[in-house]
């Protein structure tokens, strides 16, 4: 009960004892006898319990019933899909009683189910239009395949578009279940003692033959660091950071990793010297499907960061990216548990 509400009730039950008394003074000295003196102080009794009965009958009417009223209106809507709604709370901000924090409350969550939606259907979007692409090379080139006519080399280059098309959509399929896995999943990954160092080095020879067809310098600088963590998690971030690193550094550029043990927290920088990340799409390269330079998007389906920044967070870690236009990307991730 707010305060307004309690002196409404103080006054009420105030004015009502006020008259009993009055009316009682009034009865006694009118020479009445005691019978009544009980019979007119039960009608006065029962009138007065009307009129207050009356009161909060409309007092709930208005303070009550009209709020608890558009609030089940409102949850009828919203259970139906409908997540426009908004209410208003019925005093000022200062004012707030209990259903006015139910309303705020209330609009809150529905804008993040607004939210959750949006996001929701956009990742279905993205995703029909993802798989739509190597579905059609595959249909298209399968299809070319039967012919008798295809001479030995074509047939080769086409069985080669098949295979990458494929590899494409096993990739993004692996990553939609990743990232749908590590969104849903409340268990904490299981963590084991493990060199970090040996880790990412075993990352980077998956790319040594990618790297040395772009002529791509590598240079290391790496501590002896065992950490205490999720080893197949981290994997996940190694494998698309230096993935993303060999993809955008163009023929003769250089990659550098580092690990560093600063206090007992592990710190990783992966940096590029390809074409860079303006601010604004900084601001946005953890997204799902958002890719930055889209003369590569055959190269990829705008997860691998998204998974990135999830896994880091699961794990309780950071990560930063700063970058020049023109001059290169800086990944940097740090990570606790060190042992």
């Amino acid at each position: 009960m707010t305060f307004v509400g309690f002196l409404i009730f103080f006054a009420t039950i105030s004015a009502v004892i006020t008259v009993a008394v009055l009316i009682y003074d009034v009865t006694k000295n009118a020479d009445l006898d005691n019978g009544s003196t009980i019979m007119v102080m039960f009608l006065v009794i029962v009138f007065l319990s009307l009129a207050c009965s009356v009161v909060d009958m409309f007092r709930r009417k208005i303070m009550v019933e009209r709020p608890v009223n558009e609030i089940l209106s409102a949850t009828e809507r919203i259970t139906k899909g409908d997540f426009s709604v908004r209410l208003v709370p019925l005093h000022d901000y200062e004012h707030y009683d209990e259903f006015d924090l139910i309303i705020e409350n209330l609009n809150s969550m529905v804008a993040t189910l607004e939210k959750n939606e949006t996001l929701s259907k956009d990742f279905i979007s993205n995703v029909s239009h993802e798989l739509k692409t190597p579905l059609a090379v595959i249909k298209n080139y399968s299809e070319a395949l039967s012919l008798s006519t295809l001479d030995e080399q074509t047939r080769q280059k086409y069985l080669l578009t098949l295979r990458a098309a494929s590899s494409k959509l096993s990739t993004l399929i692996s990553n939609i279940l990743q990232l749908n896995k590590l969104e849903n999943s409340k268990l904490s990954p299981e963590k084991t003692t493990f060199r970090l160092d040996e880790a990412i080095a075993l990352v980077l020879l998956r790319y040594e033959e990618q790297m040395d067809k772009k002529n791509i310098e590598l240079w290391c600088d790496m501590d002896e660091v065992t950490l205490l963590s999720s080893a197949d998690y981290l994997d996940i971030v190694w494998s698309n950071l230096i993935s993303n690193a060999v993809k955008f550094t163009p023929d003769g550029g250089k990659i550098s990793i580092t690990l560093k043990n600063e206090n007992g927290r592990a710190v990783v920088k992966v940096r590029d010297t390809g074409e860079g990340i303006s601010q604004k799409d900084g601001e946005r390269i953890f997204e799902k499907f958002y890719q930055v330079d889209t003369s590569h998007s055959g190269e990829g389906n705008g997860l691998g960061l998204a998974l990135v920044k999830k896994v880091i967070d699961v794990l309780g870690g950071e990560i930063t990216v700063s970058s020049t236009v023109g001059k290169g990307t800086e990944f940097g991730i740090t990570l606790g548990d060190v042992v």
